[in-house]
């Protein structure tokens, strides 16, 4: 898989993701220039060989086709309004990493960009930060979703740049596409990510106020390891992500502190607690060994004489209902249905 026909791709920010994503795209070919406000970090990507501008005026002056926001979920709306400007008379569509694609959207439009903006976010990760820890194989392949607007008040042109982002993704990135509206992504992130984050916390405080903390460590293994191992991440990073999408995290919690409450009571008067454990066994089937989810059939969605708001609308539908985009051809966009 080669970087060609991707036009160039420029990346803001170099941390884990961004710094990920830029090796990845560069390893394939793909014509790509990147930024970060650190000149650290700058010196350190050049020192592998990426391509590096000084700033962030000197990456529009580059002009990219496609310009990728991989910054801290706080720093998106300055950096949003600084870029603004910048493409001003260029034609550059934007999209972004963040893990909550709301209140990025939310900043894009406040910032004059929203015609512009799809949003993106790949399914991948580690608990390290900082360019030292990106490495091209984390986003190799990886599973993204890739946000439209609600219906209704999507861009004339979201079509057209919806199509820039899917080739993007499932070319050069070798990658998959979920096509959903922002706040069905950040519904589904709240469950498979965010509430995690904030399980893994208390994992660890828990064992962190305990009176035989340091008992507890010496006698840790696999469960506590793997229970607590997202929330090794830099815990402001973590906050950000779970306090910009309270909206959805907030009731998910309240569910969880719920059904906890029902195991606290059965414990208690010796209650049954077999429907608790064999709740998701379903589910537990399927994640059982870590095995990917089957692959179901592949369909061809033409695209016809170009992208159009139909288009659109039948994907996020697929997409919703759990099938996935594998590829962008010459008036067919390949749709790969769940099993």
């Amino acid at each position: 898989m080669t970087g060609e026909g991707a036009g160039r791709i420029g990346v803001v920010g170099l941390g884990l993701v961004g710094g990920s994503l830029a090796r990845l795209l560069a390893a394939r070919g793909a014509d790509v220039v990147a930024t970060d406000v650190d000149a650290g970090t700058r010196a350190d990507a050049r020192a592998v060989g990426l391509r590096v501008a000084d700033d962030l005026a000197a990456l529009c002056a580059a002009d990219p086709e496609v310009v990728v926001l991989a910054v801290p979920l706080r720093a998106v709306r300055a950096t949003a309004a600084e870029l603004a400007p910048l493409l001003a008379g260029g034609d550059a569509t934007v999209t972004d990493v963040g893990s909550v694609k709301g209140p990025v959207r939310a900043a894009v439009v406040a910032a004059g960009l929203g015609d512009r903006y799809v949003g993106a976010h790949p399914m991948a990760g580690t608990e390290h930060s900082g360019f030292g820890a990106s490495d091209a194989a984390l986003l190799d392949a990886a599973p993204w979703a890739v946000t439209v607007a609600e219906p209704g008040a999507a861009a004339p042109d979201e079509p057209r740049r919806l199509g820039q982002v899917l080739r993007l993704v499932t070319g050069p990135l070798a990658g998959t596409a979920a096509v959903v509206t922002d706040d069905r992504h950040d519904e589904a992130a709240a469950l498979v990510s965010h509430v995690p984050h904030v399980l893994a916390t208390q994992l660890l405080n828990a064992v962190a106020g305990a009176p035989v903390r340091d008992l507890a460590l010496g006698l840790a293994a696999g469960s506590f390891r793997d229970g607590t191992r997202v929330a090794l991440t830099d815990p402001t990073r973590t906050e950000a992500m779970v306090t910009e999408n309270a909206a959805w995290v907030a009731p998910a919690l309240r569910k969880v502190v719920r059904d906890l409450e029902v195991v606290i009571g059965a414990l208690e008067t010796n209650g049954a607690l077999h429907e608790v454990f064999h709740a998701a066994d379903d589910v537990r089937e399927l994640r059982a060994g870590g095995r990917p989810r089957p692959a179901g059939p592949e369909e061809g969605l033409p695209v016809g004489d170009g992208w159009t708001a139909g288009v659109v609308d039948a994907l996020v539908a697929r997409c919703t209902a759990g099938a996935v985009v594998v590829g962008v051809d010459d008036g067919t966009v390949r749709v790969r249905a769940p099993r």
